[in-house]
């Protein structure tokens, strides 16, 4: 039998699951391992929420099929959230739909809007599903660069000159995942005006919109005049509520793009378990001091990261969003690669990254840092990299301990 399917045999081997699968190892073997490489928070959900699920799980009727679309309330939650935080206001009925997490509404509205040859505009180095959800749906990805200067846009103005056929949607996700790259909101007006003088869809992924730092709240690509004409937003609650398990995320914008998505899912699912939905209202609609406070501990945990690796001999760029750094290579193991550096690290140093080729070969010289581990395992982890670095002969500042 022919096993060789047609789409299997467009996916290359996803590189971050080598260092997964030695991590998992390491740890059977009873390794202590500090996992810097998976974004999986480690903190819990507001309380208030967790109460709302078990309170909604309890009742008799809530155990059936639910709404592919998202019940009611959560779509005008989510319609609430958008008129505070950004200002934008829009219609729950034609413009939001419930999607199992960013990720499943990112890869679905691929599937909804594809054909198979279409060229899709992705950034790189991007989080995957950025690139595959249209791979696996048959397109053809052009890269652009995901530092938002000017060579994005003279890439932009390259694509659709010379492309054929041209492009028909332009994906990106700001704060960056991986780069942690921010943009202003003049940024997204040229896109904007951009994609409307060429005819390209507009795919934003939001998902960190809530852990920036510095006092710069991150914008919405809605936000610009005429935006809902070509864009579609994603946005989670898995970073901001620290629910990432719960897979509930949203797609916000053009009602055509809405209901292609929404048509898809309903041959797909039945939407997220009734009470998840219901607890997902109780966090948006409820308390939010959850929401500073994680973006406080997330800044703390960056402020330690950067000085303790850097202490380390390892200097890391502090990130001006999400919960990731995007780091060099230490210059004297820059020849090792990404994929091999974060392997070493693993096993010498029992520290995790996920290696940045696995977000695209333009990632390659960099690795991500999850900042996933509380600030002790974070200076721990930088005590370990200090004696790997001294074991392969990197000189470390002469400072204080890390």
């Amino acid at each position: 039998m022919d096993n060789d399917f047609y789409r299997i045999k467009r996916l290359p081997p996803y590189v971050i699951a080598e260092v997964n699968a030695m991590r998992a190892a390491a740890r059977a073997g009873g390794e202590d391992i500090i996992d810097l490489g998976m974004g999986n928070p480690d903190l819990p959900p507001p309380p208030h929420v967790i109460d709302k699920l078990c309170e909604v799980a309890r009742k008799p009727d809530a155990h059936g099929y639910s709404a592919s679309k998202g019940i009611p309330g959560l779509r005008r939650a989510q319609a609430g959230y958008y008129a505070r935080r950004f200002g934008v206001e829009v219609d729950p009925e034609r413009e939001v739909v419930v999607t199992l997490g960013s990720k499943e509404g990112l890869a679905n509205l691929a599937q909804a809007i594809t054909a198979p040859g279409d060229v899709v505009l992705a950034p790189n180095p991007s989080y995957p599903i950025h690139t595959f959800g249209f791979i696996i749906a048959g397109a053809t990805i052009r890269s652009v660069p995901t530092t938002p200067d000017e060579r994005y846009f003279e890439s932009l103005e390259r694509a659709v000159r010379f492309t054929v056929p041209k492009p028909s949607v332009l994906v990106m996700g700001y704060p960056s995942n991986p780069t942690a790259e921010v943009v202003d909101l003049a940024f997204y007006e040229r896109v904007v005006a951009f994609a409307k003088e060429h005819g390209l869809w507009i795919l934003s992924d939001l998902a960190y919109s809530e852990i920036y730092f510095d006092d710069c709240p991150t914008p919405s690509i809605l936000q610009v005049p005429g935006a809902k004409d070509v864009a579609v937003e994603f946005t989670s609650m898995s970073k901001t509520y620290s629910m990432a398990g719960w897979r509930m995320g949203f797609a916000v914008g053009n009602p055509t793009l809405i209901a292609a998505l929404t048509r898809v899912k309903s041959y797909l699912d039945y939407g997220a378990f009734t009470p998840i939905q219901a607890a997902a209202v109780a966090a948006i609609n409820g308390p939010q001091d959850i929401v500073e406070q994680n973006r406080q501990l997330y800044k703390k945990r960056r402020d330690v990261l950067v000085e303790s690796f850097g202490r380390a001999g390892w200097e890391i760029p502090p990130p001006r969003a999400s919960m990731f750094a995007w780091a060099p290579l230490p210059p004297a193991l820059a020849h090792l690669g990404s994929l091999e550096f974060s392997k070493q690290l693993l096993t010498h140093a029992g520290v995790a990254v996920a290696p940045g080729v696995g977000y695209g070969e333009e990632g390659e010289g960099f690795v991500r840092i999850a900042m996933v581990e509380n600030e002790q395992r974070i200076r721990q982890a930088a005590r370990n990299v200090k004696r790997y670095l001294a074991s392969m002969g990197v000189n470390t500042p002469a400072r204080n301990s890390a």
